[in-house]
């Protein structure tokens, strides 16, 4: 039959109808639908299937769920649709999901292209990804479209995704106004994202030496800047200004601290954070702000916090004597700081920056583990100096365990000593009888 006679017919139309579909629900009262079979085989292969069938007669039951029913319903207005309009019909993500479902069961090629095209194009809530996932697979390969955004991406596209993240997140593509705070913090959140993902690729990207080239960039940049605006806190006339500059790139130094250590780079890290600490803790001791900036000075003490631990654990390995340095560097200044901060703590109601419970046992057993490590002269130096101290620094940290650690290995070490001298004595006297 002629397409313009097709689409003369309308749904329900008693007078022309030459076949009734029976919507049977699950209490098993059908309604009842008038249609016409001349639209019903041109739209539908199940549809013509059946009715070529000489025992279907002029009347179809179909049976459905109280949930599909309406989707039914949708199904056979739209059969009635001209196909370039089916396209605008679509006003709802549920309604097109439900009927592309059914379209797919009857066959419907032309309504089936139409719902795939529109939720392929609209956007999902999480609650819809999550149904088109569960849904779309299991309706063939004419749906596979609608999956297209949320297919695996190959390792060159996650590669170029990566660069492009830790390049803005480090400011080494500098943001645009007025949103690039936003943006580079949201660059750092996804990052971290991907890193902490079981995607298959992250593990082949951070590999990748330029990968790991652009992260290193990143970190002296990072620090550079920091060093930079650090140093501006002496001088610089707009202090508030500098200090939220100072603030926030110490923040990104935790970010990309965590960063590094999941990518196995910690040990780039820790190499510049020991080679800024003379000049931070100068500037932190600098009688500007010796009395004051206690945030920044709590923040540097947790990241160092870190740096130690990463160290004295073995995660990252130094050379002894970058390990001294880093020791000698930070335990004279965590144990000045410790008792300060407590003071004003307990005098100051309100006073949110001391070093808690967690922070201050970290740091105590990372330098215990760090110290009982060194060679044991520099041992004697730092644990002789750690004695030497006031009584408030002396407890903390404490590192006795460490005192005592040495103690065994040198009365050890010396006892060994006399055992081999005693038996290279023993050997000269036999020779010589």
């Amino acid at each position: 039959m002629e397409t313009w006679k097709l689409f003369s017919f309308k749904l329900n139309d008693i007078n022309t109808s030459d076949v009734t579909i029976r919507l049977r629900n699950t209490k098993g009262r059908p309604e009842v639908f008038h249609l016409h079979s001349s639209i019903l085989k041109d739209k539908s292969k199940y549809f013509a299937d059946t009715l070529s069938d000489p025992n279907c007669g002029d009347s179809i039951d179909i049976y459905c769920l109280d949930s599909n029913y309406e989707h039914h319903v949708d199904l056979l207005k739209r059969l009635y649709l001209p196909k370039d309009s089916l396209l605008e019909s679509w006003n709802s993500f549920h309604s097109a999901l439900g009927v592309l479902e059914l379209a797919t069961e009857f066959n419907c090629h032309e309504i089936i292209e139409s719902c795939v095209q529109y939720l392929e194009a609209v956007p999902w809530e999480d609650k819809e990804e999550e149904l088109i996932l569960k849904v779309v697979p299991k309706l063939g390969p004419l749906a596979m479209p609608i999956l297209a955004r949320v297919d695996p991406v190959d390792f060159s596209s996650t590669k170029n995704v990566f660069l492009s993240a830790i390049r803005f997140a480090t400011s080494i593509v500098s943001p645009s106004a007025p949103f690039g705070d936003e943006l580079k913090t949201s660059a750092q959140e996804q990052l971290e994202y991907m890193l902490g993902d079981d995607d298959e690729e992250i593990p082949l990207v951070i590999a990748d030496e330029e990968v790991k080239s652009e992260s290193k960039k990143g970190l002296m940049n990072i620090s550079s800047s920091f060093e930079k605006e650090l140093s501006c806190l002496l001088s610089d006339t707009e202090y508030e200004v500098a200090e939220k500059k100072v603030m926030q790139l110490l923040s990104d130094l935790g970010w990309i601290c965590n960063i590094l250590s999941k990518m196995e780079l910690m040990k780039e890290f820790v190499d510049q954070w020991i080679d800024l600490s003379d000049r931070v803790i100068g500037i932190m001791d600098d009688k500007i702000l010796k009395n004051g900036m206690w945030d920044l000075k709590l923040k540097i003490i947790e990241l160092t916090g870190k740096v130690l631990d990463a160290v004295g654990y073995g995660n990252v390995i130094m050379p002894a004597v970058r390990r001294v340095e880093l020791v000698k560097t930070w335990l004279p200044y965590i144990r000045k700081m410790k008792p300060v901060l407590d003071s004003i703590g307990d005098n100051e109601s309100g006073f949110v920056y001391k070093m808690d419970d967690d922070l201050c046992q970290s740091i105590e057993g990372a330098i215990v583990a760090l110290l009982s490590a060194l060679p044991s002269n520099d041992q004697a130096d730092i644990l002789a100096d750690w004695m030497s101290g006031e009584k408030e620094q002396v407890k903390y940290p404490d590192l006795s365990e460490a005192f005592e650690i040495w103690c065994y290995r040198t009365k050890s070490a010396k006892r060994r000593l006399l055992e081999g001298l005693d038996r290279v004595g023993k050997s000269k006297t036999t020779v010589s009888l």
